[in-house]
């Protein structure tokens, strides 16, 4: 087990880094070429933790996947229905994603595929995929808990209903905005009979919906309903040359570390900027940061830009409602900011955080308070008193979350006393930012890993 000492940032952080390839964009662009046809090209692939689990499910399942380079990848895709069934269970990491796109697309093959993972992933709810598929007639089988909305979590036993049966056409509303329920039912939508109409409360990212249209899928889109009809449609997808932009998740890190040591300022470039994904920025805007975007044209369909960050005094603020979703995964980096504005940060609208690698409300709550921040766990968020002085170096337990581990690194620089910050367990930044370390080291911090 890998440990992190961090040191309060004694100068600003300064230069021009870049960042990973977008993670959620890469598990996408390996699943439609591995359906598609002919060899595909993806280009800037990330081989954090979470991506390589999804190469390796898909090299079970029968498709040959090289790795060109440190950043290059060839698919060589088999179609819609040239998948074969895994002889082992389909190990899916700590990737929350890789199992329940998996799912929705495994549902609709001609054999029964078993999903499981890591200790954190095995206990994450998957009835939210389950439910709609299960509609459609697939078959979704996990352990079942005593819940009043019938949870079950992984081992995922996942199939068609019986073998041989057609899903289904869906009409579906789903109580929660998310892109891996709603791109679990798009991959099923591919091989259904009859169309699928899918209904969120609120737009979540957008990459499946980018990447099949581009792809000829007959897909349409308005507002927060997404439908596909494979009525009159051949089945077939080209393959991909596709370049992945820079992960605007990963980013955030980088960005908020500039915004609260002072006298920072530091550029991340080739960030994809997809506006489904780009909350962070309107909340560190909102709270008076020190921000500006420059659009530098469009990769894979996506947005890209070179995002500059500095110090500027920050104040707190409502972070609520529909910027909530676009900002799902960077909130646990929000409370960093909070913690260092004048005044209070309630965070709202976000039960989501309940149900990623770990329960991110209570972890926040935790961690924030071990660096003397005054803050109150709420059911859907949390409330933060900010503080402009130094906060206290801390002894903080990642508890498995790359994010919580990240966003106590950050929160390290800026603690001033006798011993430095200790981040325990920090082996899970790997699956999605391996270099992190070295990247904020190259800004100028000083951080130590040790075991």
């Amino acid at each position: 087990m890998t440990d992190l000492l961090v040191r309060r940032a004694v100068k600003p952080l300064q230069g021009s880094v870049p960042v990973p390839s977008d993670k959620s964009i890469g598990h996408r662009a390996l699943l439609f070429a591995a359906i598609a046809k002919g060899r595909s090209r993806v280009s800037s692939f990330s081989y954090g933790e979470d991506n390589v689990s999804t190469a390796n499910g898909l090299r079970a399942l029968g498709v040959t996947i090289r790795d060109v380079s440190k950043s290059v990848i060839e698919v060589d895709g088999v179609g819609l229905f040239g998948l074969k069934p895994a002889d082992h269970p389909l190990d899916c990491g700590n990737s929350g994603t890789t199992m329940r796109l998996f799912t929705g697309l495994l549902c609709a093959q001609p054999f029964t595929s078993i999903l499981v993972g890591d200790e954190t992933l095995m206990r994450r709810p998957m009835m939210r995929v389950a439910k709609p598929l299960r509609l459609r007639g697939a078959t979704v089988e996990g352990e079942a808990h005593r819940t009043k909305d019938g949870e079950i979590t992984a081992p995922l036993r996942v199939g068609p209903q019986p073998p041989g049966t057609p899903l289904r056409a869906l009409e579906y509303e789903s109580p929660v905005a998310s892109a891996q329920v709603k791109s679990a039912v798009l991959l099923s939508g591919l091989y259904a009979h009859g169309p699928t109409h899918f209904r969120e409360p609120s737009v979540s990212r957008d990459h499946t919906e980018r990447m099949l249209q581009a792809l000829g899928a007959p897909i349409r889109t308005l507002g927060t309903i997404v439908q596909i009809d494979p009525a009159g449609w051949s089945g077939e997808m080209p393959a991909l040359d596709l370049d992945v932009p820079g992960d605007i998740s990963a980013a955030a890190f980088i960005l908020v570390a500039a915004q609260v040591v002072s006298g920072s300022r530091v550029t991340t470039r080739g960030v994809g900027v997809n506006p489904t994904r780009t909350g962070i920025l309107d909340i560190a805007r909102d709270m008076g940061a020190g921000v500006s975007v420059l659009p530098q044209g469009e990769r894979a369909g996506e947005p890209i830009a070179e995002i500059q960050a500095w110090c500027e005094p920050l104040r707190g603020r409502l972070v609520a409602g529909e910027v909530v979703p676009r900002a799902i995964d960077e909130i646990p980096i929000a409370c960093a900011l909070a913690a260092r504005a004048r005044g209070t940060t309630t965070v709202a609208d976000a039960e989501e955080l309940r149900v990623k690698e770990s329960d991110r409300v209570a972890t926040m709550v935790r961690v924030l308070r071990a660096f003397g921040v005054q803050c109150e766990e709420k059911p859907d968020g949390l409330v933060i008193e900010g503080q402009e002085a130094p906060l206290t170096p801390a002894d903080v337990e990642s508890k498995g979350d790359h994010r919580i581990a990240m966003t106590a690194c950050v929160l390290g620089l800026v603690a001033d006393g006798d011993r430095p910050t200790r981040v325990r367990d920090v082996d899970c930044v790997a699956t999605s930012f391996p270099k992190f370390v070295g990247t904020l080291r190259a800004l100028g911090a000083e951080i130590e890993v040790v075991s």
